[in-house]
């Protein structure tokens, strides 16, 4: 497993105690065959009843003292488990926010939640159970062997011969199901992938009547998961019937074995039982012991998943220290950028210069798929240029560190996301201190006083998750709003109004332009009317610039430009006359 004693380091008392006290635990047990003996050959055969009383306490007493160590040792295992959860949990998460959306788009949202929940919850459990078992086991198994010799040394040649046989079971199913138990984890992988897509596109689902393709489709990826489980699982079962037949085998031995050294006077009735509770002990502990491969089987196959993910470095390499802040004229200037996506074939963006002064509002117009957000998405270094440069205030980017670089710009991606909380607390991820009235400024300039005024508790009304109790274009102002109140320098809207009917969107850009100076703006979009006032617009085609300019220049020069426009302002006549 990776590095999982880093992560037990600050527990070393703990992770130390526990197998401890099992093992004192199970020091206690091994005396009881030898009580036991003692009551039939001394107690049992003599009829004296005050020595079986007292040995029957001794036996209480060593019972007693075994639980009270097994709880101890159950306490610090469980306590050293659970952090280790959440120690590896919390640097997982951390280390997920700090991979760029490359590796995030290449892992893939459901592996990375399966291995922050199922896969850290099974290492979990496996260091639990490590820390309780892993010395215990092996104590008893080889203590019941030595003890054994004490007893007879005949008789415990059968645990010689008893014992590697077992060992070979163990390891050896051990060693063929950890690759199979990964493969359990990819298939689950893909059923949780179908689970989130089921979820998240139920309406579109619907809309179409697919239902019942989806169901055949998870109930296909169900029992694919399910026959591999129930391979693995029955691989795995064959250990238990394979140790207790050997372990069964060894308790005949030694009862013939046995049984022949009382008649020859060597060995007593006593001495036999305690042989026999011996072989009972490694059978039990074999038990615990297949039990606990299992688990670390699981575990093992789980840690290795999650290192792959730990493994993942971002493409994109923070700078250290950053730079000094000086604003320039200057704002944003691209210079020969050139952008391809990983694993794609052909570039996203091919080529694209342009330069944004202060204060301007540039417009990104273009077709499904020519590159509009992967270009806004370089500024803020989301992604990063695989050819050319990207500046800021004349600055690389690459020169900012990332907090520098994005407390100066306000994002409102494609997808309208608010978090589960208030609609101050939402607003506030803009900026920490904001006051009402700064809060209720952006509402306005975002055209969302209505939704705040149509809220019982105005900005205190408590948003689900996801933003489900808001319409879409009530998410959309919010989260316009919500990228105002820190008054960023550079202002990123994504296609951020496409649920904003015509005049709301005129009056936003409106509020946008006459509230904001000095703000360099971007707007992203697919209307013409939407950008139709911006100092530049740069229109894009299959990832390389068709055009820039203003409106009219564009619609003079730019036979793409006019071409959008036209089609828009056609449809637009017909929606008119019907």
């Amino acid at each position: 497993m990776f590095k999982i004693t880093n992560y037990l380091k600050e527990y070393k008392k703990e992770s130390i105690l526990a197998p401890c006290f099992k093992m004192l635990e199970a020091s206690f047990e091994l005396f009881v065959p030898l009580v036991m003996a003692a009551i039939v050959d001394t107690g049992i055969k003599n009829a004296d009843n005050t020595y079986i009383l007292r040995m029957g306490a001794i036996l209480i007493l060593l019972g007693v003292i075994g639980l009270t160590c097994s709880i101890t040792a159950q306490y610090f295992a469980a306590k050293a488990s659970v952090e280790f959860g959440k120690g590896v949990r919390r640097d997982l998460f951390a280390h997920i926010n700090a991979l760029s959306y490359t590796e995030l788009d290449t892992a893939g949202t459901s592996t990375l939640i399966t291995r922050m929940t199922n896969d850290i919850n099974q290492m979990q459990s496996g260091v639990n159970m490590f820390l309780r078992l892993f010395l215990r086991s092996p104590f008893i198994v080889f203590g019941a062997m030595i003890m054994a010799f004490t007893v007879d040394v005949k008789a415990a040649l059968v645990f010689v011969v008893a014992i590697p046989l077992l060992s070979i079971v163990v390891f050896g199913i051990m060693l063929y199901t950890i690759p199979l138990y990964q493969k359990v984890q990819k298939a689950l992988d893909r059923v949780l992938l179908m689970t989130r897509e089921n979820l998240v596109g139920s309406r579109v689902i619907r809309a179409f009547c697919r239902q019942k393709d989806e169901e055949e489709d998870y109930l296909e990826g169900s029992d694919r998961l399910m026959r591999m489980q129930l391979f693995v699982g029955k691989i795995s079962a064959m250990m238990n019937p394979v140790t207790y037949i050997i372990v069964n085998i060894a308790i005949i031995a030694i009862i013939w074995i046995g049984g022949l050294q009382v008649n020859a006077g060597n060995l007593s009735q006593g001495e036999v039982i305690a042989l026999v509770n011996y072989m009972s002990q490694i059978l039990v502990e074999l038990v615990k012991l297949a039990n606990l491969i299992i688990l670390l089987t699981k575990a093992a196959a789980c840690s290795k998943r999650v290192g792959e993910v730990f493994a993942m470095e971002s493409s994109i390499v923070e700078h250290p220290t950053g730079v000094d802040l000086v604003p320039a004229e200057d704002k944003v200037v691209f210079d020969h950028v050139t952008f391809t996506y990983e694993g794609a074939k052909e570039p996203a963006l091919r080529d694209i210069s342009f330069t944004a002064k202060k204060g301007q509002t540039i417009g990104v117009i273009g077709g499904t798929g020519c590159g509009k957000s992967t270009l806004v998405n370089l500024i803020p270094r989301f992604y990063e240029a695989t050819e050319g440069s990207v500046f800021v205030d004349k600055v690389n980017v690459k020169s900012y560190s990332f907090h520098q670089l994005r407390d100066r710009i306000g994002i409102v991606p494609q997808k309208a996301v608010l978090f589960n909380g208030t609609i101050a607390d939402n607003l506030r991820w803009g900026k920490e201190d904001a006051t009402e009235e700064e809060m209720n400024r952006a509402i306005a300039i975002a055209q969302a006083a209505d939704v705040i005024a149509s809220k019982k508790d105005g900005l205190e009304e408590r948003i689900l998750q996801g933003g489900k109790n808001l319409s879409g274009g009530q998410r959309q102002r919010l989260t316009i709003a919500r990228a105002l109140v820190k008054e960023p320098e550079i202002l990123i809207l994504d296609d951020s109004a496409s649920a904003l009917d015509f005049a709301t969107d005129a009056r936003l850009r409106k509020a946008i332009r006459e509230e904001t100076k000095g703000m360099t703006v971007f707007i992203v979009s697919q209307r013409a009317s939407t950008i139709r006032q911006a100092d530049q617009i740069i229109v894009l085609e299959d990832g390389a610039m068709a055009g820039i300019g203003n409106h009219e220049e564009l619609m003079k020069n730019c036979s793409v430009y006019r071409e959008i426009v036209h089609s828009q302002d056609d449809n637009a006549k017909k929606e008119e006359t019907k």
